[in-house]
């Protein structure tokens, strides 16, 4: 059980520090890192690069979350645990590539927000609820122009998926602890929100990709 926690922990690590902002970096010669709200998830890279950018360091991202629990989901497949502990292996999992996101080593543990991760790893852990956190998560960014209250509305789903299909209580541990580091990881935008200086869901509509006139 100790060598599936630390290849859940350390795969998980290693696959989340690979970031979307990099290809971003790559094809526009532009580091999202040091510009705009100064980190590397899509959000920055839609501020910094246009939306178009945004979506391709998102879907990366994503892509990367639902890699990372796919492929321990299969590799425990052939396990003879019990469902809790498989489910407690894969939320473990999730949260190895979330929090190698938000603090890869190469980038002096600072990264994103996880969000996008967030996102592949419940698509992985349940793809229709997955989906509906997903679709939750556009509509209220939407509503309220802000994507931090998107983000929160998204952990709400995170929870029912901890709750049900998941069995036994370490994948509501693992997801309140993901929603508490989001929270923090967060707190700037929402002191922003209050001081009418965050960036609007809009205005990233707006805003013209790298290198256009």
């Amino acid at each position: 059980m100790i060598l599936w926690i630390a290849l859940a922990l350390f795969s998980g690590y290693f696959i989340g520090c690979l970031h979307g902002s990099v290809i971003a970096q790559l094809l526009s010669g532009v580091n999202v890192k040091n510009k705009g709200v100064k980190n590397s998830g899509a959000s920055n890279a839609a501020i910094v690069l246009g939306w178009k950018y945004g979506a391709l360091v998102a879907v990366l991202d994503i892509f990367k979350g639902a890699a990372v629990v796919m492929g321990f989901r299969f590799l425990l497949s052939g396990s003879s645990l019990p469902d809790e502990m498989v489910w407690m292996l894969l939320f473990l999992a999730a949260a190895a590539v979330v929090f190698g996101h938000n603090f890869p080593f190469y980038m002096n543990f600072d990264g994103g927000k996880g969000t996008a991760s967030v996102i592949g790893a419940m698509l992985a852990l349940d793809w229709k609820l997955g989906l509906a956190g997903g679709l939750l998560l556009v509509l209220a960014a939407l509503a309220t122009d802000y994507l931090v209250v998107g983000v929160l509305v998204l952990y709400g789903m995170f929870f029912a998926i901890a709750f049900w299909p998941a069995e036994g209580i370490w994948p509501l541990v693992t997801a309140f602890a993901l929603f508490a580091m989001a929270v923090w990881k967060h707190l700037e935008n929402i002191t922003r929100i209050k001081n009418g200086t965050e960036n609007k869901v809009s205005s990233v509509f707006r805003k013209k990709p790298a290198g256009s006139a």
